[in-house]
């Protein structure tokens, strides 16, 4: 139900906000007062869309905001799927910016127009939901769509895929681990220069152990001498043991010396060898335009995923056709089951409108309603539906809205609301002007049906018919006040003293007369 509405900057209308009962609420105002104002305002709350025109200083945002309660709805659900915070009373808001853009919220989270919208059609006249099967076709279109998706990503994989393999093997075959680059550079330098090492380390064999100016041999000479001074003092003592540690020091840099002067050796191969993965590395790097190895092994990784991937393609478009072949057969059960529940309402929604419409004036009106098969799943199962009518006895049938007057249009509109009403839970419904055409006695019925339908819902009526408005639990005008720079709509509640005069206006024009008040308090009572 809508209980408050605020509007700034939209239109004619500067600041208004204006709060709203259940029951029947009717509002009425002079052509061009701006009626139509408060209802685009609302739209835009619900999910229209919306342009500058809309604004009224140009340079100022408008700002459109709705509370609803929706505490007897059911529409937890909605909002868990779309990640919003419920609250019975849900507060909608819209704005409208200078650079035309436009801004929505609910319970001050933001939203796109399309989850607006579809919240907006569980608000305010919303329509039977085939939940179930609508469940289940958005599923089964979800999985279309996959599937198309699928059949597309193979098709490129597959022109794609000779060269991903060729890739992936190229890399395979490289020795591809941290490290590797700098260890192959090392072993390189090693056997391109193995003339340089062995001459260096011969040299140094040659400084160590020759018998005339060798190291080993005069350190050993010199610990023998100093050998005999040990007992003289701690002095000569640790003198003593620094060159033992020296001498053990230097054995052990001599055996290394040997260890790698035995090591060393010419191997063009190996030197062949080593220079072919360098070059397989260095080209890699430079082919795929990477930093390092580590990088080369995503991109290695990423290409095996590639190939995998497009090599089980079949399997999974297989799958995913038996599970949408599975769907398939699921929703044709549940549009058999939705198509013959219409076979079987049809005739008594034929005999219940051209019933009412009798009561309002139409004797004549008849419907033929059918229902045509069709091939393909559509949001309200796999019926076509269509509704022809007559409004005269003997006459053509043709398309609702192709034969029917605007006065014959309203009608049927509101006993098919009314109709509705009874079968859905509807938490708000707006007739704009649905009298249009109509006047005496049939105004006045079409007037209590809309009062009875408000019993169970909020229903509101933009009416210029003083026996409709006349029915209203609450009557609200709409006015436009002339400033000094510019015209205002404004929008107010009546009181009963009010309400007698407004009836009086739309019933006599602008001035008063004891008869049209007298008639207008009739109508109220």
């Amino acid at each position: 139900m809508l209980s408050t509405l605020t509007i700034s900057n939209y239109a004619l209308i500067d600041s208004l906000e204006v709060d709203f009962n259940k029951g029947f609420t009717v509002i009425t105002g002079e052509t061009g007062a701006g009626k139509s104002i408060l209802l685009g305002g609302l739209s835009l709350v619900l999910g229209k869309r919306a342009d500058l025109s809309s604004l009224r200083v140009k340079d100022q945002k408008c700002i459109i905001e709705g509370t609803f309660k929706i505490d007897t709805y059911g529409l937890q659900d909605f909002f868990e799927e779309n990640d919003l915070d419920y609250e019975d009373s849900t507060v909608i808001r819209r704005e409208i910016l200078p650079s035309g853009k436009s801004r929505a919220f609910v319970n001050d989270t933001p939203v796109t127009l399309g989850v607006l919208s579809t919240l907006g059609e569980n608000l305010i006249n919303n329509q039977k939901r085939l939940t179930d099967y609508r469940k289940d076709l958005k599923i089964y279109r979800k999985a279309q769509k996959e599937l198309q998706n699928l059949i597309e990503v193979q098709s490129t994989a597959i022109k794609e895929q000779d060269y991903n393999t060729f890739m992936l093997e190229e890399l395979e075959k490289a020795p591809l681990k941290e490290g590797i680059i700098e260890l192959l550079e090392e072993e390189y330098e090693q056997l391109n220069n193995v003339e340089l090492i062995m001459e260096q380390l011969s040299k140094g064999d040659q400084l160590f152990n020759d018998e005339q100016i060798g190291v080993l041999p005069l350190v050993t000479e010199m610990r023998q001498s100093l050998s005999k001074l040990v007992d003289f003092g701690a002095n000569y003592k640790d003198l003593y043991e620094r060159v033992q540690s020296v001498l053990i020091e230097l054995d052990d840099v001599n055996s290394e010396l040997q260890r790698l002067q035995d090591g060393v050796e010419a191997n063009p191969d190996q030197l062949e060898q080593v220079n072919g993965k360098l070059q397989l590395l260095y080209d890699l790097l430079k082919k795929h335009n990477a930093s390092d190895v580590l990088e080369l092994i995503e991109i290695k990784n990423a290409l095996a995923d590639k190939v995998f991937e497009t090599a089980n393609l079949d399997e999974k478009i297989t799958l995913k056709t038996k599970e949408i072949q599975e769907m398939e057969s699921v929703l044709g059960k549940q549009a058999l089951v939705i198509r013959e529940k219409r076979k079987s309402v049809i005739p008594q929604l034929k005999k219940k409108l051209e019933s009412d419409l009798n009561l309002l004036g139409m004797p004549s009106a008849s419907f033929q309603i059918g229902l045509t098969d069709t091939s393909t799943f559509l949001a309200t199962g796999m019926d076509e539906l269509s509704f022809l009518f007559t409004a005269n006895r003997g006459g053509n049938y043709g398309e609702l809205k192709k034969v029917a007057s605007g006065g014959e249009l309203s009608r049927i509109m509101l006993v098919i609301k009314a109709l509705l009403a009874k079968y859905e839970k509807l938490p708000t419904i707006m007739f704009d002007e649905i009298d249009t055409g109509v006047s005496g006695e049939i105004s006045n019925r079409m007037a209590d049906i809309m009062k009875d339908m408000s019993a169970d819902l909020q229903v509101f009526s933009i009416t210029h018919l003083p026996q409709v408005a006349s029915k209203g639990n609450h009557h609200f005008k709409v006015f436009k006040t002339e400033g000094a720079e510019r015209t205002m709509t404004n929008l107010k509640e009546l009181t009963t003293e009010e309400r007698v005069v407004e009836l009086a206006h739309m019933l006599g024009g602008k001035d008063l007369s004891d008869s049209a008040l007298a008639h207008a308090k009739q109508l109220l009572n």
